[in-house]
């Protein structure tokens, strides 16, 4: 069990691993907590936004919408490997998923399907929500993967957690499809490999 790092030390692992970060608005106390709780947390999620246009894609993902208020994630990385902070605490990203699959990120082994969705994972995830279309036919850059890459390193490295602490949303709820474009097995090699 890992207790949610602070908000301090969340800006200082992404900015150690080599990330530019840009700060949004009241970040550090922007967060859906009265909603539930925030942690014990055990794993980074992975999501594309399905929105065009940096400036927008972090406005959305900081106010959320009609449907679904914000924050709807911790960090937005932007096309050019920007990320911007939108919230930090419990965030509206990952949704009811599967246990099982939370369990098989608890103990760092391979992933199940995902085949029902029952468990809070807002609770339990750090999220990165990635601008992109998702229609598999957007690029993703180099410099935006390399981002989350190191993204996803930087709060493994801070928890002691290895590459199969990171899914995607597609890995936990059933009918999700992101992060499309490319796949969470190439994205937790390279964070593995960062790792070392």
């Amino acid at each position: 069990m890992a207790s949610p790092m602070s908000a301090s030390s969340f800006l200082k692992a992404l900015k150690a691993e080599g990330l530019t970060v840009v700060e949004v608005g009241d970040w550090r106390d922007h967060n859906r907590n009265h909603k539930g709780p925030w942690g014990p947390v055990h794993g980074v999620m992975i999501h594309h936004t399905v929105t065009e246009g940096s400036e927008r894609t972090v406005d959305i993902c900081r106010k959320g919408h009609e449907d679904l208020p914000g924050p709807l994630c911790h960090g937005v990385v932007t096309k050019d490997g920007t990320v911007h902070l939108v919230g930090y605490g419990r965030a509206n990203h990952a949704g009811l998923g599967d246990d099982d699959v939370l369990r098989a990120v608890i103990a760092e082994k391979a992933l199940p399907r995902d085949n029902e969705a029952g468990t809070d994972g807002n609770r339990h995830f750090y999220g990165f929500e990635c601008e992109n279309l998702g229609d598999g036919a957007d690029p993703w850059p180099e410099a935006q993967l390399e981002a989350i890459e190191r993204a996803a390193t930087a709060v493994c490295r801070h928890h002691g957690w290895n590459e199969r602490s990171v899914i995607g949303h597609l890995e936990w709820q059933p009918g999700k499809v992101d992060p499309r474009g490319f796949t969470m097995a190439s994205m937790r090699e390279r964070i593995r490999d960062r790792l070392k």
